[in-house]
């Protein structure tokens, strides 16, 4: 495997625990505030759904770092659709920071990962890699493969 697409697995990875752990802090601020009578985030039936979401994309992004080295065509489509969804929320969080008059630049960095990270899957490397079954285990006489 090459070692850039080890690189785009890890930030995948990173952004599936940043995903667990949102979650949880959704339902976590909103117990808080109504243990405190404040009004809540969203109502508790949204963010019990948004929690779910964020865990149930982790989940499909661990599962697909997994089988990555299956080399499966289906993994590198989730790949994508996953780093777009990460990209495209990193981007517009460093809009809303330039708008807010403040620009993060931590967040500018983690956008761009996530371009570069979206452009490796989608482009030759992740191509050339992910539609080329791995080779089929060699058995030796007298073993069962």
């Amino acid at each position: 495997m090459p070692g850039v697409l080890i690189f785009v697995l890890v930030i995948v990875t990173v952004h599936a625990l940043g995903a667990v752990f949102g979650g949880w802090a959704v339902l976590d601020e909103n117990q808080s505030k109504q243990e405190h009578g404040q009004d809540l985030l969203m109502p508790m039936g949204m963010a019990w759904f948004l929690a779910l979401f964020c865990w149930g994309l982790a989940a499909l992004q661990i599962l697909c770092v997994v089988l990555a080295r299956k080399r499966r065509v289906w993994v590198r489509v989730v790949l994508i659709v996953c780093l777009s969804l990460a990209a495209l929320g990193t981007v517009f969080a460093f809009i809303g920071s330039l708008a807010a008059g403040a620009p993060g630049l931590g967040v500018f960095v983690v956008a761009c990962v996530d371009v570069a990270a979206l452009w490796t899957v989608s482009g030759e490397t992740g191509r050339q890699f992910f539609s080329v079954r791995a080779p089929a285990a060699t058995s030796r006489p007298g073993f069962p493969a």
